[in-house]
């Protein structure tokens, strides 16, 4: 049996939070089951709870994300939050950023074949980009670093009064009071701890939210944000 026959049918959450990108939403599902494990983006095993612990999982972040704002997905990997919430969410204007080569490949498919004209892939490192990338409202990311190592790749793309938004499991709390130290020297204002998705997920999504003040990644990210902008500017006069 192939892992595309293994992905069961969207359950009937998926049509409430998907609407009229339902259709969109099964298709992605069904490319994360064929061409997602076969590059070994997502695991086999992930296949039969696609929808519940990955897509759905996902959208909700849609919850608590402001209207008509810019978004980072850092580490997107297989498009995971990224590609889920802009299929909820055509007012944002997303990008997939992602270190390698096979991963941006293949977001960069599913961002064509579904048509998602407010989302950009950017192949790269969150720490090489600062100052290349525009400053954004919101920082998402899912599953990509303990978050104190997080913050420090996020925070710093964030503009001024900013949110970082990380999806995290159980010890979301317990990760949140051991980063208090590095999220105060990279400048947070104020965190807490987000349950989302009441009628759409069970468990809950776990939403660390990380606010910021006037000065994104501390003094020292601002000194390298304000070098790398210069040296923006140098390069596109030449």
């Amino acid at each position: 049996m192939t892992e595309a026959a293994e992905l069961p049918p969207a359950p009937d959450q998926a049509r409430v939070v998907f609407g009229d990108r339902f259709a969109d939403a099964v298709r992605y599902a069904e490319l994360l089951a064929e061409a997602g494990v076969q590059r070994g983006l997502i695991g086999p095993r992930e296949v039969p709870r696609l929808w519940e612990r990955h897509l759905l999982n996902c959208a909700v972040l849609s919850e608590v994300v402001p209207e008509g704002v810019t978004v980072c997905d850092v580490g997107s990997g297989a498009g995971l939050p990224g590609i889920p919430l802009a299929l909820v969410r055509d007012d944002l204007k997303i990008t997939l950023l992602e270190p390698l080569l096979r991963r941006t490949n293949f977001l960069t498919e599913v961002v064509e074949l579904l048509g998602l004209d407010h989302v950009t892939v950017v192949r790269g490192r969150a720490e090489e980009v600062m100052g290349s990338l525009p400053a954004v409202h919101v920082v998402t990311a899912r599953a990509v670093a303990p978050l104190d190592r997080l913050a420090t790749w996020g925070i710093p793309l964030l503009r001024p009064y900013g949110e970082m938004l990380a999806l995290k499991g159980d010890t979301a709390e317990e990760e949140l009071k051991s980063a208090a130290t590095a999220l105060s020297k990279l400048g947070a204002a104020e965190t807490s701890v987000l349950h989302v998705g009441e009628g759409i997920v069970d468990p809950l999504s776990t939403v660390v939210r990380v606010e910021v003040g006037e000065s994104p990644g501390g003094v020292r990210f601002a000194a390298k944000r304000a070098k790398a902008a210069r040296t923006g500017r140098a390069r596109r006069r030449r």
